[in-house]
């Protein structure tokens, strides 16, 4: 065992640096050789830092050479990494056609690097680059060129300065949509040891829901039924929004379904001097209330099984009287005013 003699100051210094050094590294060394000077055996340091004989030995070498400075500078930089030398042909390989898996993604890197990795080696690449798994998203009606370019008009030339006003109060902008929910079992994920089940059950059973949901402060109406929603319910809710809304004017953006574009709805709406917006075709993410609807079934429907059809109904209403209570804090992130914009959406090959 090699004899190394430590000073008073040294070891105040050993003691200081194992635990403010900026680097971990350092702190290691730091502790490892503090262990050494409190009369420590060599192996007896290797087993309490988690470290080989050979690297401790390399620690006390440098020491010996250059002192506590000399372990600082972390001269050992490692081999070079031979991927970040071809960094951007990888990536531009990878984004012609983006991998699923990571296998995929390790014979992607191998044909344009030549360089074979392991799995870990290639999620720790795809992860300085933020490359991570996503999930693909649907373009409405087979990303149709005009169909997005009349999106994109009317987020900029109607919505977006619909919020606006309806921001400092100047008008009372609604969201209107109807929800169909189906008595069924709605599958999600668990956290589970083993594969659970839900209980299936015959017959479609609804819960219909027609809401207007207020874009600033969250405000819900509703009409609610067990049959259909139509033009008569449109209507009705027509008529409760004017009723509860007498302050400022209304807008209501409605998407284009029959029972909510049709000479009645026209009617009663400019009888109740309501103005009624309609979203280009294929346009749920501008619909703020889909979102609700999504939520609902994600809190109550997922997951969970309803013998009755009183108590499935029952969950949903209890659901939906809670979101400025229970759920307005998760809810505020959730119906941000933001809408989704596929201007600069990038197609899969």
């Amino acid at each position: 065992m090699r004899q190394i003699t430590f000073t008073d100051e040294q070891v105040k210094q050993l003691v200081y640096e194992s635990i403010y050094h900026d680097h971990h590294l350092v702190r290691r060394q730091m502790l490892t050789l503090f262990l050494k000077a409190q009369g420590y055996a060599h192996h007896e340091v290797a087993d309490l830092i988690q470290i080989s004989p050979t690297t401790l030995r390399t620690y006390l070498d440098q020491f010996t050479a250059g002192g506590l400075d000399g372990l600082k500078p972390l001269h050992d930089t490692g081999k070079p990494n031979r991927l970040a030398e071809q960094h951007a042909a990888i990536i531009a390989h990878l984004e012609a056609a983006p991998p699923a898996t990571l296998k995929e993604a390790q014979a992607k890197i191998a044909e344009a690097s030549q360089l074979k990795r392991s799995l870990p080696q290639v999620r720790a690449f795809l992860q300085t680059d933020k490359l991570r798994r996503r999930k693909m998203k649907q373009l409405p009606k087979d990303g149709d060129p005009e169909l997005l370019r009349a999106q994109e008009t009317f987020r900029v030339e109607q919505l977006e300065p619909l919020i606006q006003q309806a921001q400092p109060h100047t008008v009372h902008l609604f969201f209107g949509d109807a929800a169909h929910l189906v008595l069924l079992p709605c599958l999600g994920y668990l956290y589970s040891l083993i594969v659970r089940y839900l209980p299936s059950r015959p017959g479609r059973q609804r819960f219909n829901v027609l809401g207007a949901l207020h874009a600033i402060t969250q405000e819900r109406v509703s009409i609610t039924n067990a049959t259909s929603i139509n033009a008569a319910a449109v209507c009705a809710l027509l008529e409760k929004l004017a009723t509860h809304f007498q302050d400022l004017p209304i807008v209501l953006i409605l998407d284009n379904a029959r029972y909510q574009k049709c000479q009645v709805v026209f009617e009663t709406a400019a009888r109740l001097h309501i103005q009624l917006v309609y979203l280009p075709p294929y346009s749920p993410n501008f619909n703020l209330i889909e979102r609700l609807w999504k939520f609902t079934r994600k809190t109550v429907l997922y997951n969970v099984y309803y013998a009755k059809y009183d108590k499935f109904s029952a969950a949903i209403t209890e659901c939906l009287s809670k979101t400025h209570t229970t759920y307005k804090e998760e809810l505020e992130t959730w119906l941000n005013p933001k809408f989704q914009s596929f201007k600069n959406a990038k197609f899969q090959p």
